[in-house]
Order: structure tokens, then C-alpha cells, then sequence
């Protein structure tokens, strides 16, 4: 009854269970006649069961996926662009959870969830492991003209890089490391998982066991990483006010400490990349210690430590590993789609793994043992942002493909159907860059830059909310729009 109910679910096709069927025949599992009518009656269950799978349609797609993809989306643009005149919704300088410290896990979250729905059939194993790497090495190659310091979009009308600076790191790179790794363990270990699953509540954990282990050997790494590696003192250079260069000194010598100035993970990242790789705008220069103007970026203390103009990689390389356990928590909730029929048995499992993580994340923030910390990708941190896509991804079910409520989502659909296109001509700020190149006399004076000024911010009266209602109407209400045009146009950008 197993692949009758993932026909009932909308996973899979009839024409996909004839596939599986004769992929198991023709895999050396059944040498006879009688053991080939064996599994046929066991992949289709009873004569009722067949009749009722091959009356049923072809699959549909579960609309949640690209709901939440969609939402991801807009969070990133409306923290991007609106977070300068709004701090209170921007990256938390250190320790804390703001509403732009949800982007990067839930982009993760949705990543596993998918993995998990692309690889429950692997047909030929080395075909989905080339497909694997070349998906990770486009990502890595967009990450990098991007976030690299190629691009200069959308403010300045210039583009090239020095490569004694380039920035390794970013988003798409990171998501590619993480992509990278969970998709490899889901496409090896496709054989060895059960067709069906026995009862009980934790059954479905056991049957994903590799998963589960590929996680805890990346939470081991940063974990030890984090607390055991010594810490030495570091320099860097930074540019004055009047651009004469500048040398900065940070005493450490210390092991496991969380504080922005000597942790493990920047000290990994400075090693591995050089300290001119890394991000040179880190967030910490909003701290009450760095700037009187806390939470907004200001002028320095007086007194302001060491660190503060100090660059920091925030896609580093050790907290990347800390992030494939998002990727991974993920992954379980897709298993969990693809394995359980009824609505209710889904939700219990997703909610109940939701609560569990955002327990364990405040228990370990408010006891100060392990504080959340985007920045370092602390495990309190992995623990309460995925538990809190759990329960925005069960709401997302509840309300799209439970109840039905799909129109009012529908513009978040089209977003998540085309996140890569929105994301570089959108997020990226690509698009506004090319209509910015049009400009009348000066650079200030393109379409872009009077639309911001005379429809949204003089109109209102007011800088912070102009921009808030220019990012809400001039860009994500326009994606919104684009997207769905290209939708019925048949049109989508994936890697």
C-alpha cells in the first residue's frame, strides 16, 4: 500500500510506479515468474488497489514548496533593501534573532525539503551524482560573480573585481556546499532505505538513519571546532575616512570563545580564504560597544574595540558546515511528505519536530550556553530558525493544500517557481542596476532613483516608510507580477 499512497499524496505518477516496478524487476531482486507477480502485487497492493491507482491523475504539485521558496524571497528583498532605514528587521549584530536572520535557514530548509522529493527514486546513481555536481558548481559560479565583489549592482554603474580581494564566500556558495553534501548522502543511500515503513514514531528517523548521521558528523565538526581550536591574535588593514590605509590589531589567544573578536569560526575563514577574502562590512559595527548610534550603523566610539572595523565572513566555511544540519532537518520533513498519507499524521510529525528544536534553541540561548548567533551559525541558532520554518512551512500546508486557501499565496507561488530569476534580477538588484545605467545628466537621476524619491518617499513625507512602501509595491509586488506572467508564459530559470 505504500506506493498507492504516495499516488494518493500526488508524489508520484502511475506511469512513475510502472517505473520503480520494473527498475526493482530489472535489478536482479526477483529471479522468477512467481517472485516477479510477487512484487508486482506488492508495489500495487490488492486488485482494488491497482484499479484505484491507475484511475487516479497524474501528479499534482505540492503547493506549500513554492509558497515557502516565495517567502523566502520576499523576506530577503524586504530585509535587504529595507533593513538601511529599518535596524530593528536587519541581520542582529551579534547575538539575537532578527526577521533577516531567518532568510539564509529557511533558503536551507526548503533546499532539504526538496532534496528529498528529487531523490525518492534514483534510477542510475551516477547520472544524479554528475547532475549533483554540476548544480553545486553553477551555484558556486553565480555566488561568485554576485557576492564576489564582481558585481556592484545595484548602486554603482561599474562591475570587475581585484582579485587580491575577491570574496569566496556568499549565499549561493553556501547553499552549494550544503546542497552539495546532503544531496550526495540522499542519492547514495536511496537502496537502503525501507519501501515501507513500520510503526511506531521514530521509524521514520531509523529509516533515514545516514541522513541523520551525516548531520551529527557536521554538528560534531563545528562543535569541536568551535570550542576546542586556539585562537590566536590577528591583523588586518583597513581604509581611513581619508582613504589612507590603516592597521588594526586584535588580542585573542584563547580557546571557545563566542564573542564576535576571537571565535573559532572567523579564525577558520581567516586561514583558509586570507583576511582581505572576507566580508569587510560585518555587522558587529552596529554593536552598542562600536557605535552610539546602536542599532543603526554610525559613527565609532571613541573607545570602540579593536574588532569592530575588523572584516568577518558571515557564509564562512565552518559555520557552512554548522548549516548543513538545516538542510538536513529539511530533508526530514520531505521524507516525512512523501511517507505519510493522512494530513494529520504529517502535521503531527512536522510540529512536533518544530517545538522540540525551538525548546532546545531557548533553553540553550537563555541559559547563555550556546546564544543564538547568525553570524557564527551557533546550533541554538540551527535549532530555533529551523524549528520555526517547521511550523511556517505545517502553516503554509494547513492553509494552501489542506484548506485550499491557495489565491491569496498564489503571487508567493510564482516567486518560488522562478527564486533564481527573482533573486539575481530581484535581490540582487541586476534589473535596477541595467535601468539605473539610464540615467539624464547624472547617475542620480534615473527612473529608479525618481521613482524612490518623488512617488514613494516625498509623497509620504518620510524616508523610512517611503522606502518600506517602494520595496513593498516597486519590488516585491512587481516580482510578484513578472513572476506570474512568466508563469503562464511557461517560462523558469533552474540550474
Amino acid at each position: 500500500m505504500a506506493d498507492v499512497r504516495r499516488v494518493e499524496e500526488g508524489l508520484i505518477t502511475k506511469e512513475g510506479l510502472e517505473d520503480e516496478k520494473n527498475e526493482k524487476i530489472s535489478g536482479g531482486e526477483h529471479d522468477s515468474k512467481d517472485g516477479n507477480e510477487k512484487s508486482e502485487m506488492k508495489d500495487y497492493g490488492t486488485e482494488e488497489d491497482r484499479k484505484e491507482v491507475e484511475a487516479k491523475p497524474k501528479s499534482k504539485r505540492i503547493a506549500t514548496l513554492d509558497a515557502f521558496r516565495g517567502l523566502t524571497i520576499v523576506l530577503m528583498i524586504l530585509v535587504d533593501d529595507a533593513g538601511g532605514v529599518y535596524a530593528r528587521i536587519d541581520h542582529s549584530p551579534w547575538n539575537g534573532c532578527t526577521l533577516a536572520d531567518f532568510v539564509m535557514p529557511f533558503f536551507l530548509f526548503i533546499v532539504g525539503v526538496a532534496i528529498a522529493l528529487a531523490f525518492k527514486r534514483v534510477q542510475k546513481q551516477q547520472d544524479a551524482i554528475k547532475k549533483i555536481v554540476l548544480r553545486t558548481l553553477k551555484l558556486l559560479f553565480w555566488g561568485i560573480i554576485l557576492q564576489g565583489g564582481y558585481s556592484h549592482a545595484p548602486d554603482e554603474l561599474a562591475y570587475g573585481v581585484d582579485m587580491k580581494q575577491i570574496r569566496w564566500c556568499g549565499i549561493l556558495q553556501r547553499i552549494a556546499l550544503v546542497y552539495l553534501i546532503v544531496a550526495l548522502i540522499e542519492a547514495l543511500t536511496v537502496k537502503m532505505r525501507p519501501t515501507v515503513l513500520g510503526s511506531g514514531y521514530f521509524t521514520i528517523f531509523t529509516a533515514y538513519r545516514w541522513q541523520w548521521i551525516g548531520g551529527f558528523v557536521a554538528f560534531i565538526i563545528y562543535m569541536i571546532t568551535t570550542f576546542a581550536l586556539y585562537v590566536p591574535d590577528w591583523a588586518y588593514t583597513y581604509s581611513d575616512n581619508d582613504g589612507s590605509k590603516k592597521f588594526g590589531m586584535v588580542k585573542c589567544g584563547m580557546r571557545g570563545d563566542l564573542g564576535p573578536a576571537c571565535n573559532a569560526v572567523g579564525y577558520v575563514d581567516r586561514q583558509v580564504w586570507g583576511v582581505h577574502h572576507l566580508y569587510n562590512q560585518p555587522v558587529w559595527i552596529r554593536l552598542k560597544a562600536c557605535t552610539l548610534s546602536y542599532p543603526e550603523s554610525g559613527p565609532l566610539r571613541d573607545n570602540a574595540p579593536s574588532f569592530c572595523l575588523g572584516p568577518f565572513e558571515p557564509e564562512g566555511l565552518l559555520s557552512s558546515i554548522s548549516a548543513i544540519v538545516s538542510a538536513t532537518i529539511g530533508v526530514h520533513y520531505g521524507h516525512v511528505l512523501i511517507h505519510f498519507k493522512g494530513h494529520v499524521e504529517r502535521l503531527k510529525q512536522w510540529v512536533s519536530v518544530a517545538l522540540v528544536l525551538i525548546v532546545v534553541a531557548i533553553i540553550l540561548h537563555f541559559t547563555d550556553a550556546i546564544p543564538l548567533n547568525k553570524q557564527l551559525y551557533s546550533f541554538s541558532y540551527v535549532c530555533f530558525t529551523a524549528g520555526v520554518a517547521g511550523i511556517v512551512f505545517s502553516c503554509f500546508y494547513i492553509l494552501i493544500d489542506v484548506w485550499g486557501f491557495r489565491t491569496p499565496f498564489l503571487f508567493l507561488e510564482w516567486i518560488g517557481m522562478n527564486a533564481m530569476l527573482v533573486f539575481v534580477l530581484g535581490a540582487q538588484g541586476i534589473l535596477a542596476a541595467f535601468v539605473n545605467g539610464w540615467y539624464y545628466g547624472t547617475p542620480a537621476k534615473s527612473l529608479v532613483h525618481w521613482i524612490v524619491q518623488h512617488v514613494f518617499i516625498n509623497v509620504w513625507k518620510s524616508q523610512k516608510v517611503g522606502t518600506l512602501l517602494y520595496v513593498i509595491f516597486a519590488e516585491i509586488t512587481f516580482w510578484g507580477v513578472v513572476s506570474g506572467i512568466l508563469h503562464k508564459m511557461g517560462i523558469y530559470w533552474k540550474l
